[in-house]
């Protein structure tokens, strides 16, 4: 092929995508003209008006979100047909755009008409004779990748380049996960475009694209039937904070910017916790038991509430002693979740005190009297917010910090030295990504604090009685709110939970409790779940495949198997292949497509590890151009960031490395090397790895041998092991 070839094909490419960036900017503005026109009927004076602005500034806003998304690699394919099929070649896009006459000039990738760009193949051409595949830099075409499908076919379409598939596969990596939605398979395609209902699995080895493909899938959806999915959200769960800054740009890459990514520790409103637990802790943590503990925990009468009340009324002297108390609160939570008794209290605790009236007086004045004098005692209202307090899931978490409470408690639940454990992590009060669910647990079998008690003022007259429910705060809620802030009443409702649309990526990790947690998001909607079993690091797969057998109670099933890995190299796969197969992991074992030629190193390093580790680094780095993840035991991971940031011409990059791992954030710039533990690798992907002490790796947890499985497939070109 002659680049004079390449260059002619590039710069005809080049000439429609500027048409269809001219129709993009005039559609920008016609949304910006939108906007102007839909504030202006704001300014009408009556309802009317009010409600077209907020429709009209709406879907403007929306146009213009979709239109800013799309400008990097709005225009990635062209598909050339069979002339009685259609004559004019079709092409294919991140948005669909018409021009003036509302003619086509740019098919969504998500359309119908798009999907033969991906399901196409040279055994089943479907009427294309040439896929091309344009790849740009910012509005510039640099290059195009031709695929002759149909041979017979007699035409003089020039076809360039060794295939758009094998080009993207070789390029560097950089900080984030980046759209596929030019070089998606037709295996791929499958999972993507399967039925909106029910729960569409899809499953396969290391490097499969399984993480990217379902975010295609999210795009997908919304594409296909947006109202239901925007308006009810689509919730996207990852395993970290790194994961989740590394896959951001991909969906508002292809025009999708109403999705909530959040990782584990941040599913639950208003909490974010990047901190993970030991390894015993957290199995413990995660264990399904847990919901018994926590569902005690939250029937348990508040520590330091008031076991006693008396007041002499008239001629009575009225009491309620602890055996009064206990009735009345079996009575309350056999009628419902606690905080929801919460308008029932005052009703209760009158009734007890009315039947105790006996003189002549009192009975003379009345029941209405009697309620009218207690609810305007302080010493009343005080006693029955310190009896029946509205608590907070924080707040009760923490009453668990107390070893007696918690022996109380976990009787017949947890051992002994599994008791010891939890004091032991709880005894520093930031919130753990295992934490998480605990809390969530606990909002469910709380209740939620009612906004408005009832139309009874008795109650108003007691939930309020001069007294700011923010006041109502103790040390726990303090400790363990997550921005260090005393607990605020909570304005997200428990209702409010549910989503349309779930997806789950890196499935296998998920706990029983974070099933359980997650589950609750997804009651009524439909579900993406993205995982591979062999490289779990959950110690008990039948709890966890039962716990999300319940989150999924009722839907339709739907297996998509991807078994091709674009990822790695044959060489480096090939490694870790071996390796898992040495170890005995049940491991899903996908057929790697591209060769380099180069061999995985293992580095002895004697005395000196961080010489080995440092050298081993630094002949990466002069070898690839993107970025270099240092994989490290737990143990050790301050020690080599003291060493990343001692190297000089590291000393950037170490701080790109604290950023990652200390604050879930991705370095910024051209920062290039990182260090992780295992779990933090968690479909995350990098030019080349160096893994210090893998032997540590596989031995600092139950399930070792799969983390140092799944670090060993995370590179794409070069990977050194130094042990």
């Amino acid at each position: 092929m002659s680049e004079d070839l390449a260059a002619r094909e590039a710069a005809a490419e080049q000439a429609y995508v500027d048409t269809v960036y001219a129709q993009l900017e005039a559609s920008a503005v016609a949304a910006h003209e939108l906007a102007r026109e839909g504030h202006a009927r704001g300014r009408l004076g009556h309802e009317g008006g009010l409600v077209e602005r907020d429709a009209m500034v709406f879907q403007a806003a929306r146009r213009i979100a979709q239109l800013d998304a799309a400008h990097e690699g709005l225009v990635f394919g062209r598909l050339d047909l069979r002339e009685e099929i259609d004559a004019e070649p079709r092409y294919i896009g991140r948005i669909g755009l018409r021009d003036a006459n509302r003619d086509t000039l740019l098919i969504d990738w998500r359309a119908p008409a798009a999907a033969v760009f991906y399901q196409a193949t040279a055994a089943e051409p479907r009427g294309v004779v040439r896929r091309r595949v344009l790849r740009s830099h910012h509005r510039t075409v640099v290059g195009v990748e031709d695929e002759l499908l149909d041979d017979s076919v007699e035409t003089d379409l020039p076809i360039v380049g060794e295939g758009a598939l094998m080009a993207q596969l070789s390029r560097a990596r950089d900080r984030s996960m980046h759209s596929i939605v030019a070089t998606i398979q037709a295996e791929q395609d499958k999972a993507i475009r399967a039925p909106g209902k029910g729960v569409v699995s899809i499953s396969g080895g290391p490097g499969t694209g399984k993480t990217v493909v379902a975010l295609h899938r999210a795009a997908f959806l919304l594409y296909s039937d947006r109202r239901r999915y925007e308006t009810g959200g689509v919730l996207v769960v990852g395993p970290s904070g790194v994961f989740m800054r590394y896959i951001e740009r991909v969906l508002p890459s292809l025009g999708e910017t109403a999705v909530a990514l959040r990782s584990l520790g941040e599913v639950v409103d208003g909490v974010r916790a990047v901190r993970h637990d030991e390894p015993a802790v957290a199995d413990l943590k995660g264990a399904a038991r847990m919901a018994e503990l926590m569902r005690r925990t939250a029937r348990q009468q508040a520590p330091g509430s008031p076991t006693e009340f008396s007041v002499f009324w008239r001629d009575d002297r009225i009491v309620l002693d602890r055996q009064v108390l206990g009735r009345l609160r079996r009575q309350l939570m056999s009628q419902g979740l606690r905080n929801r008794q919460l308008p029932r209290v005052s009703r209760t605790l009158l009734d007890a005190m009315w039947r105790q009236v006996r003189g002549e007086r009192g009975r003379e004045a009345g029941r209405e009297r009697f309620d009218d004098d207690m609810l305007s005692r302080q010493d009343f209202v005080d006693f029955a917010l310190a009896w029946w307090p509205p608590l907070a899931a924080p707040t009760v978490l923490g009453w668990l910090r107390d070893p007696e409470f918690l022996t109380r408690v976990a009787e017949g639940v947890l051992t002994p030295e599994e008791q010891r454990l939890l004091t032991k992590s709880w005894a520093d009060p930031t919130l753990s990504v295992e934490d998480v669910p605990l809390l969530d647990e606990l909002r469910y079998a709380l209740g939620d604090i009612p906004q408005h008690s009832s139309d009874d003022e008795e109650d108003h007259a007691l939930l309020e009685g001069g007294i700011d429910l923010q006041e109502l705060t103790t040390a726990a809620d303090r400790e363990y709110a997550p921005s260090g802030r005393a607990w605020q009443p909570p304005t997200h409702r428990i209702e409010d939970d549910g989503f349309a649309h779930v997806l789950i990526d890196e499935a296998q990790d998920l706990t029983p409790m974070q099933w359980r947690m997650v589950g609750r998001r997804g009651r009524t909607a439909s579900w993406t779940i993205v995982g591979d079993p062999a490289q779990s690091s959950w110690p008990v797969p039948a709890e966890s495949a039962a716990a999300r057998a319940e989150a999924l109670e009722g839907k339709e099933q739907h297996e998509f198997h991807l078994s091709t890995n674009y990822r790695n190299s044959a060489e480096i796969y090939s490694y870790a292949a071996a390796y898992a197969e040495r170890v005995g992991l049940d491991a899903d074992l996908p057929d790697a497509v591209r060769r380099t030629g180069e061999e995985p190193k293992e580095v002895d390093s004697g005395a000196d590890l961080e010489g080995a580790t440092r050298a081993a680094v630094d002949e990466i780095a002069s070898r690839v151009q993107g970025t270099i993840g240092i994989v490290v035991p737990v143990a050790r991971r301050s020690e080599v960031n003291a060493w990343l940031a001692s190297w000089p011409e590291r000393a950037e990059d170490a701080a790109g490395a604290r950023a990652a791992v200390d604050s879930s954030q991705p370095p910024s710039g051209e920062d290039r090397v990182v260090v992780l533990t295992g779990l933090d690798t968690k479909g995350l992907e990098f030019d080349g790895i160096v893994v210090v002490r893998p032997e540590e790796i596989e031995a600092e947890s139950a399930t070792g041998r799969a983390s140092l499985y799944v670090v060993l497939t995370r590179a794409t070109q070069l990977l050194t092991t130094v042990g």
